[in-house]
């Protein structure tokens, strides 16, 4: 009787736990959902910014980031209250997961590459970067975004039943692994794009950094604030290509610690890097900072006394 009562506060003390930890992160995804939705309204508000390149692909990241914290979001409350679904359906979800978890470090390496273009090659900027190449771009990040996703899904496909499809699972990615060579050739593709990321976030600082210390006067500012602005997209980036290794580290923990791990993954490598890019735009970039002051209730309560 003594250890049947404590089995059941144990395990209401575990429920407990893990209600406060999802009202935690349901806390902080409706905050920055909530700040990458203003962001967005202010991106739109301003002609400047959908016709300047880095302010576009600053609206594709804070859009990336929105629909993968809203449906990484759901998956999670999933996993914790251990809730199955269809496999067909979890498919669906994943794809948007897969798909989005790899557009915002590919979008951010694309951002590098137009700092180092802005800074380096100067008289070439507004061809490279006019709003028709950024379109075409913006085509090229998700096509390459898709990669992964479907090598991952075309081994599932050619290695799973049609009955599988309508089995109750709980959704990770993890079910989509049935043998070893999956598994391999996920985390081949994660690594060679991990490789190249890392390669020209390296190539562009140290291309930027040697302009730098030849630049003089306000060219030396501006070339200093793009090297930091770098330094700061190489940080975010770190976190969300950190986050492409969560998976093999959760495949090989049980059930117990990977509820734990999942959501320790979550917030560090899956929210930290989403709060950055209103750091890096929203309140470093001048123009972008004064445009969302327009718009904040503060201005809106001063405009009304």
């Amino acid at each position: 009787m003594y250890a049947a009562n404590n089995s059941l506060v144990g395990t209401e003390s575990l429920w407990r736990q893990i209600n406060d930890k999802v009202i935690i992160v349901q806390i902080l995804v409706m905050i920055f959902l909530c700040i990458n939705i203003l962001l967005i309204v202010t991106f739109f508000k301003n002609q400047c910014f959908y016709t300047t390149t880095r302010y576009i692909l600053f609206a594709v990241t804070l859009l990336s980031d929105s629909i993968l914290l809203f449906m990484s979001d759901i998956l999670l409350i999933l996993i914790y209250f251990r809730f199955t679904i269809q496999v067909w359906l979890c498919i669906i979800f994943s794809v948007v997961v897969l798909v989005y978890i790899i557009v915002t470090p590919v979008t951010l390496t694309a951002m590098t590459l137009e700092r180092y273009v802005a800074i380096c090659m100067p008289l070439r900027h507004g061809e490279l970067c006019s709003t028709r190449s950024t379109m075409h771009c913006i085509l090229i990040i998700h096509g390459l975004s898709s990669v992964p996703c479907i090598v991952i899904l075309s081994t599932f496909f050619a290695s799973a039943s049609l009955s599988f499809y309508k089995k109750y699972q709980m959704c990770s990615v993890e079910i989509f692994i049935f043998q070893v060579w999956q598994d391999q050739a996920r985390s081949a593709v994660q690594q060679f794009y991990f490789l190249i990321m890392c390669i020209i976030i390296v190539f562009s600082y140290v291309k930027i950094m040697k302009v730098a210390k030849a630049a003089s006067g306000e060219n030396k500012k501006s070339t200093k604030k793009g090297l930091r602005t770098v330094i700061l997209h190489g940080f975010q980036l770190l976190l969300c290509l950190i986050q492409l290794w969560c998976p093999f580290i959760e495949a090989a923990i049980d059930l117990i610690l990977f509820i734990q791990v999942k959501y320790f993954n979550y917030v560090i490598f899956g929210l930290a890097p989403r709060c950055l890019s209103p750091l890096i735009y929203g309140l470093r970039d001048e123009k972008f900072f004064l445009e969302l002051k327009s718009y904040t209730f503060f201005s809106l309560y001063k405009k009304s006394f």
